[in-house]
């Protein structure tokens, strides 16, 4: 199988996230779009809960923010 690779945007790839070799570069964009094509039929199907069981999923007292106050602040 011969495949033609945009020879230019590779090394571009390459030197922007530290590869050392083409195998790599390719496996991990290939990678990259799988995990991408995962996440958008997870999110477009959904857990199957009805909103009731998803609104009794959560701790009724749970406040995202109150937690962050105890958190030092990112740099």
């Amino acid at each position: 199988m011969t495949m033609h690779i945009d020879e230019e945007l590779l090394d571009s790839v390459m030197e922007e996230y530290g590869f050392v070799s083409k195998t790599d570069a390719v496996d991990t964009a290939l990678r990259e779009m799988s995990r991408r094509a995962k996440l958008r039929k997870f999110l477009s199907e959904g857990l199957g809960f009805t909103p009731e069981e998803l609104r009794n999923s959560v701790e009724p007292g749970y406040d995202p923010a109150a937690l962050r106050v105890a958190e030092p602040p990112r740099p």
